[in-house]
C-alpha cells in the first residue's frame, strides 16, 4: 500500500478547467471517497491519479515517486504506477473467461508464467468467484462481472486501488450487497483505495474519509460522520439531504444553546451553538432534515414551529408534508404507517399544526452566499 499526496492539481479539457487547483493527501491503507455530483471533478481527478489524463499543473506522488508534473509535462505511464482500477462499465473483455480476464494483465505485466495461477485463484477466492473461474463473461450476472472487473484489478497486488462508480451498473439489491462486500475486501487486504461516487449512502457506508467536491475544487473533507453530521456550507448540507433552511438571527444564548429567530417570524427558535459562536445581531442559517421536523411532544424545549399544510404526499413508508411556516416553506416527512389505520389523525391540507426540531438536530451555517 502507498500514500497518495496531490499538490495543486489542475486538469484542463480545452479552456474548460475540470479540476481547478486541489490539494489532498490519501494516507497509506485508507479508503477515501469522492463524492459529488456529475461535473464536479472527482472521475477527472481519478483519471489524473490514474495517469488516462496528464494535468496542467500541479504534481502528483504515489509513495514517494513523482508520477504525474504538470508544469514540467511528465508523467509516469499507468502501468508503471502500481495500480489496480475498476471502471465504471467494467471493461470486460467478452471473448475471454473469467479467469482470462484476470490474467490477461498479469500476462501483461510480464509475471511469470508459474505464478499467474495463484495470483488469479487469490483474487478469485477473494471475491468469491473461485467456482465461476471458467465461466464466459456472458454467464455473469451484473453483479458477478463486477466482481470479475475487481478480482482483475486485485490479482496484480496493486499499491493503489481506484474505482471508478463501480456500483452504478447494479440494482439496489445488488449495490447494497456488493457495499458490505467491499468492505469486508479493503478490511482484508487494506490497499490504499480512491472511490469516485455521487452516491451518498456508498461514501457512507465504504469511505475512511469523504471528499466532497464541487465546480473542480474541495468544498469538505471529513470522516462520514463528520460530512452528514457537521456540513460546513450551506451547498454541501444541501446536497447531503439536508432540505429545511431558514436564515435567522442571532438573538442570544440560553446556557449552552442559541437563540436565533427566523427572518420573518415572530418566536424564536433554539439550536446547539457553532464552534464560531456567533454574535447578538449576526445572520446565520439553519438547517435541518426533513425527517428531524416532527409534531412537537409537549415535552419539547426547542422552540415551537407553527405551520400551515399546503400540500400532503404519500411516498410509500413515508408521509411528506409541505408547510408555509411564517412564509417559510419547511418539508416534513413522518412514518407513512403512523397514519394508515389512524388516517383521521393525518393532516390535511388547509390545517395548522405545532412541530419542532431538536436542537441537536440544526445545524448553524454560514448565511447563504
Amino acid at each position: 500500500m502507498s500514500k497518495i499526496t496531490v499538490q495543486s492539481l489542475t486538469c484542463r479539457y480545452g479552456t474548460s478547467v475540470a479540476v481547478d487547483g486541489i490539494d489532498l493527501t490519501v494516507h497509506e491503507g485508507e479508503f477515501v471517497a469522492m463524492l459529488g455530483p456529475s461535473g464536479c471533478g472527482k472521475t477527472s481527478t481519478l483519471r489524473c491519479l490514474a495517469g488516462l489524463e496528464q494535468p496542467a499543473h500541479g504534481r502528483i506522488f504515489i509513495g514517494s515517486t513523482l508520477v504525474a508534473d504538470g508544469d514540467a509535462g511528465h508523467s509516469v505511464s499507468p502501468d508503471k504506477r502500481g495500480l489496480g482500477m475498476v471502471f465504471q462499465s467494467y471493461a470486460l473483455w467478452p471473448h475471454m473467461n473469467v479467469f482470462d480476464n484476470v490474467a490477461y494483465p498479469l500476462r501483461r505485466q510480464r509475471i511469470a508464467r508459474s505464478e499467474i495461477p495463484g495470483k488469479v485463484k487469490r483474487a478469485l477466492a477473494l471475491v468469491g468467484l473461485q467456482e465461476l473461474a471458467h465461466r464466459g463473461i456472458g454467464e455473469l450476472s451484473g453483479g458477478q462481472q463486477q466482481r470479475a472487473a475487481l478480482a482483475r484489478a486485485l490479482a496484480g497486488e496493486p499499491q493503489v486501488l481506484l474505482l471508478d462508480e463501480p456500483l452504478s451498473n447494479l440494482d439496489a439489491s445488488l449495490r447494497a450487497q456488493m457495499r458490505q462486500e467491499l468492505r469486508r475486501i479493503h478490511r482484508e487486504i487494506r490497499t490504499t483505495c480512491v472511490y469516485v461516487t455521487h452516491d451518498q449512502l456508498e461514501a457512507a457506508t465504504l469511505a475512511d474519509r469523504v471528499v466532497v467536491m464541487r465546480s473542480g475544487r474541495i468544498e469538505q473533507v471529513g470522516t462520514p460522520l463528520e460530512i452528514f453530521e457537521a456540513p460546513a456550507t450551506v451547498w454541501v448540507a444541501e446536497f447531503l439531504g439536508y432540505d429545511n433552511f431558514l436564515q435567522a438571527e442571532v438573538m442570544g444564548y440560553e446556557g449552552e444553546r442559541l437563540r436565533a429567530r427566523p427572518l420573518g417570524w415572530p418566536t424564536e427558535l433554539l439550536c446547539v451553538p457553532p464552534a464560531s459562536n456567533p454574535r447578538v445581531g449576526e445572520r446565520m442559517t439553519r438547517a435541518f432534515r426533513s425527517s428531524s421536523l416532527g409534531r412537537r411532544p409537549a415535552e419539547a424545549t426547542d422552540g415551537t414551529i407553527h405551520a400551515a399544510v399546503t400540500d400532503v404526499i404519500f411516498t410509500g413508508d413515508l408521509t411528506e408534508l409541505v408547510l408555509d411556516a411564517h412564509g417559510s416553506r419547511l418539508i416534513a416527512r413522518v412514518a407513512a404507517r403512523s397514519h394508515g389505520r389512524h388516517a383521521a389523525t393525518r393532516p390535511e391540507v388547509g390545517s395548522n399544526i405545532e412541530l419542532s426540531v431538536p436542537s441537536e438536530h440544526v445545524v448553524v451555517l454560514p448565511p447563504a452566499a
